[in-house]
Order: C-alpha cells, then structure tokens, then sequence
C-alpha cells in the first residue's frame, strides 16, 4: 500500500494544533510519511537574511536544514515517529510498522529539479517527494481554514495559501487534500481516513473544454 506523503505545516508551531495533528497521524490505520514545514526556523532563515546579506542560493539550503530542524521537533513529539532520511530509511521505518518523519536535505539539497527559490517551500517539496514515493495523495496541512473559499491548486497559490511552485511541482498521479484546524474535530483516534478536503487541479469547465 503506498503511503500518504502529509506535510504537517511549519505555521502549527506553537499552536494546541500542532500536538493533535500529532496524536491523530501517529494513529492512522494506514502508512503515512510526515513532512515537515520550516516552521520559526525557516522564520529566522528570512530575517538573517535580510541582516548578513547571504545570496538566496544559501537561503534555500538553511531553510531545507530548517525542515530538517522542525522535523526532528515534531518526531520525539510521539513514540510512533521516527525520523528517516532517504527512500529507503522511510520504508525501514514503515516496514516496522512506525510512521516515518522526513528530514529533505540529505535527498534535497542537490537536486538539480528543485529550484533554488523562496517560491519552492515545503509544500512543493512535499509534492516532490509524493514522486519519489509514487504515492497516490498529498495531504497539507495548513494552520487556516481559508481553503475552503477556493476550487483549485493554482487559486490557493495565487491566494498564497500554497506556494507558487506547487502546481508545477504535484505529479499527475497525485491528488491534492488540504486541511485545516476545523478539521481536526471532524476525525476520532485511530484515524481510518485522509483528511481534508480534496482540492481540482483545474475548474471543471476549463477541464470540459480541454477534452
């Protein structure tokens, strides 16, 4: 079963939210890999930037170090984590039936198809991993309910609650959810189901058109 690649938002930080997204992925009844946000790390990346001056190449590199940070944070957050590294590492980890947390810099930093941009963020990067797994369904999840307003991928990064790059970077096979904090009251431990709601990538009048 492939699993489903969610990334748990570095804007949870230090909201009640963070803990229950926690307790309510460690519980799903099926395999799931967490990706990290950037979260205050990824913050500091962008005010230090602005105060010593580094080139935006070196940005990108700290604020994939800074999902590795915000992953380590969340990981000893529950027994049922466990941080992995690589392909292989997540599917040791998923094979001993724990859920893994994804550190991106190892498989990352020197990806020649990741651009070295602001534009590309975690959730971008969450979708690229969603390729490397083939995984069938990428879950965000975001510390706002504000999605609900939109229809497709490309109207949540025009609205900037998705990065820019996202709809570019989703592979075909994978499908989009996004949840926020509403959701969490809609969903009882174990977790049986992906949250969320699923997200078009086109508006079904464009898509009718195409054809």
């Amino acid at each position: 079963m492939k699993p489903l690649v969610v990334k748990l938002g570095g804007s949870t930080a230090g909201h009640a939210e963070m803990q229950r997204w926690i307790d309510l992925l460690a519980s799903a009844n099926f395999p799931l890999v967490i990706v990290p946000g950037g979260g205050p790390f990824a913050d500091q990346v962008r005010t230090s930037q602005k105060r010593l001056g580094y080139s935006d190449d070196a940005a990108h590199a700290m604020a994939i170090l800074a999902m590795d940070q915000f992953g380590i944070a969340i990981a000893e957050r529950h027994p049922q984590l466990r941080v992995a590294r690589s392909i292989s590492q997540i599917g040791e980890v998923l094979d001993a039936g724990a859920t893994p947390v994804w550190l991106p810099s190892s498989m990352t930093l020197d990806a020649v198809d990741i651009p070295c941009s602001w534009q590309i963020t975690s959730d971008s990067l969450s979708a690229w991993l969603a390729r490397q797994l083939s995984a069938d369904t990428l879950l965000l999840v975001k510390q706002t309910d504000e999605y609900t307003h939109y229809t497709t991928v490309r109207e949540l990064a025009a609205v900037g609650i998705v990065d820019s790059m996202l709809p570019d970077m989703l592979g075909e096979g994978t499908s989009l959810h996004v949840a926020g904090p509403r959701m969490l009251d809609t969903h009882d431990l174990p977790l049986a189901s992906i949250p969320g709601r699923r997200i078009m990538r086109h508006r079904q009048t464009e898509a009718m058109g195409a054809q």
